[in-house]
């Protein structure tokens, strides 16, 4: 099989014309892609179908709120295409387009014109990794890299082997949720990371899979072949309102993820983008979620930390109280930051690390110079 894809909201029969009609205007808005295969997985008989609520627009994404850009990533945009926020680990976007246009997804902006050049050019970037030894980290993302042809990305993978400091190399892909029959159909790209992912130094492919429904037959195949072939798989996910925010059903793709020898990783706050405000949650309901979902499971499904993905660094939210909530930076742009732990007052109404403004303790495990506990009203001061 090899699913085709779509690109415009009228011609997805399965919803009604008045539907496709008051689609449209999102769509023009912000884009839409997917494919058969995929829609195939929706109960259209439920509105509030999951499957449903993460591909096909919703007139909710017109309420303003959020930005294009929640994390800033123009900040750390070194080269065209390249972003270098944490000293070791760079990101390279290699393609424009992803396989389906997640409704949450935080770089829409990337898919607000119906683009069609798939590839980038990333030259540059990878000329700026060879200049930088620090960096032993590069993650491939775009859009989607699985979407570039077989040829081009062993050529990009063929370049990075070739640098000696880069030790691991990262696909960012939802490819083996929208369309496993990318991996099943094509042996040759089984071979190129056959290839690639070495003994010592190995690549992996971060999957996105947000609900259980996704991980089909087919789809767990194709995850059994990428083992297979020597690559090391992980999962990370948004919590989605409507989709994941059950904890029965975050423990079942908990679970099931596990059983299928892929570690869940990373649980992410949904970023404040702009059109996304229907799908978020806020951050301690986020936080009793996630662990009342961890309850249910075995020590292998518990594996994920939730995590906030700000514009100062990869925040982990830690632990709750009746009173506070505690951040800690698992990774910080600015290295003062390391390891730096926030003790912030609860606040229920809080999307995002910025709407805490009471500041309980601060402590830098690795600055002692700043190991000092105070309260104050900004967290802008800081």
């Amino acid at each position: 099989m090899n699913p085709k894809y779509i690109t415009n909201i009228s011609n997805v029969q399965m919803l009604s014309r008045p539907e496709r009609q008051r689609l449209e205007s999102v769509t023009e808005m912000y884009g839409f892609r997917a494919n058969d295969y995929y829609l195939s997985l929706i109960d259209w008989s439920d509105p509030g179908d999951p499957i449903r609520r993460i591909i096909i627009p919703h007139e909710d994404e017109l309420v303003p709120w959020g930005s294009l850009d929640a994390s800033n990533e123009k900040e750390y945009t070194v080269v065209p295409g390249l972003e270098h926020k944490y000293e070791h680990t760079v990101i390279l976007l290699i393609s424009n387009v992803c396989g389906g246009c997640c409704r949450f997804c935080f770089r829409k902006r990337i898919f607000m014109t119906d683009g069609t050049d798939v590839s980038r050019d990333v030259s540059d970037g990878i000329t700026y990794i060879e200049k930088h030894p620090e960096i032993n980290n590069v993650l491939l993302s775009g859009g989607d890299p699985l979407l570039l042809s077989t040829p081009q990305i062993e050529s990009i993978l063929k370049r990075l082997r070739e640098i000696d400091h880069v030790r691991l190399i990262r696909f960012g892909s939802k490819m083996p949720a929208f369309n496993p029959y990318r991996i099943l159909n094509d042996p040759t790209l089984l071979e190129v990371f056959d290839r690639y992912s070495r003994p010592d130094s190995k690549i992996y492919i971060m999957t996105h899979f947000n609900h259980p429904r996704e991980l089909t037959e087919q789809s767990l195949l194709a995850l059994h072949m990428l083992h297979k072939s020597g690559v090391e798989l992980a999962n990370q996910t948004p919590l989605i309102n409507g989709v994941n925010d059950n904890p029965e059903v975050l423990a079942d793709l908990f679970d099931t993820l596990s059983f299928a020898g892929v570690p869940p990783y990373y649980v992410f706050q949904c970023r404040p983008t702009q059109g996304n405000r229907h799908l978020s949650i806020p951050i301690e309901m986020t936080y009793t979620i996630h662990e009342q979902a961890r309850m249910r499971c075995s020590g292998l499904g518990k594996r994920s930390r939730l995590t906030m993905s700000h514009s100062t660094g990869k925040l982990q939210i830690a632990v709750m109280t009746d009173s506070t909530i505690t951040f800690k930076y698992l990774r910080a742009a600015n290295p003062l930051e390391k390891g730096m732990v926030y003790v912030v007052k609860r606040n229920p109404d809080a999307y995002w690390f910025d709407d805490y403004t009471d500041i309980v303790d601060r402590y830098a495990p690795n600055n002692p110079f700043l190991n000092i506990s105070f309260d104050f009203d900004e967290l802008e001061a800081v």
